[in-house]
């Protein structure tokens, strides 16, 4: 898809976005909000004529629906939890491959605006970059249709993910079973290191690696270390238990 500034009031644009949110049963006041939900910075950066701006600021305060509304959920359905308990339910709720895994479930890859070199590269499928658009989309649907719309979603899309988590417990954080795994094998404490740092300042993307037995297990790459060594741990963990 091609996006321009004058595009994002385009009928191509809203028909297509349009008919997305009519497949997941929503309608939008104002399309432009989705639309930019989709607006990938790779084509901002390269063609700033292609779109006024990037999905990155919609996604800068989707936590402030998405946890809320989970940490809600969470302390009214299980009355018996602690709080370090549901902590771990909440993260393993909206951690990003997860939310990634939504988003591939609801289609949100096919309408994706990416630069060209993007689209050659397989990043409709870069759970980052889905990861990303969801939290987008949170945010566009709480200001195109109030918190009970987004609520709705979350509770609909995200928040019933958590069976699921229960029942293969995956509640728990990635770096530590992965450590767990590691040490009950081989009695080593696996560690993370910065591979590479991308992006200009203000808008990094960090690669790291996951090191045990003196060599790399695997690499991810996120908007920050933290994320990044938490992807990394759970991308090798889930190759290790397939």
């Amino acid at each position: 898809m091609v996006i321009t500034k004058k595009a994002i009031n385009s009928e191509t644009c809203k028909t297509s976005i349009s008919e997305f949110l009519w497949s997941i049963e929503l309608q939008a006041n104002n399309i432009e909000l989705f639309i930019l939900a989709f607006i990938h910075r790779s084509i901002v950066n390269e063609r700033n004529d292609f779109a006024p701006e990037h999905n990155e600021r919609l996604e800068f305060l989707w936590d402030a629906v998405l946890e809320l509304t989970i940490t809600n959920r969470l302390f009214l359905d299980f009355p018996e939890k602690q709080e370090g308990e549901m902590t771990d339910m909440r993260s393993a709720l909206v951690r990003g491959r997860n939310l990634s895994q939504i988003a591939k479930s609801l289609n949100f890859q096919k309408y994706l605006y990416l630069w060209k070199w993007e689209e050659k590269s397989w990043w409709r499928e870069n759970d980052y970059i889905l990861a990303n658009t969801v939290e987008a989309f949170i945010w566009a649907l709480y200001l195109d249709s109030g918190i009970e719309a987004a609520e709705n979603f979350i509770e609909k899309h995200i928040y019933s993910t958590l069976s699921h988590i229960m029942e293969n417990k995956l509640f728990k954080d990635y770096k530590t079973l992965l450590q767990e795994k590691i040490q009950a094998e081989q009695d080593i404490t696996p560690h993370y290191e910065l591979i590479s740092e991308s992006w200009p300042d203000h808008d990094k993307n960090f690669l790291v690696g996951v090191y045990a037995w003196k060599q790399k297990l695997g690499e991810w790459s996120w908007s920050s270390k933290k994320k990044a060594q938490e992807s990394a741990a759970e991308n090798w963990y889930l190759q290790l238990n397939n």
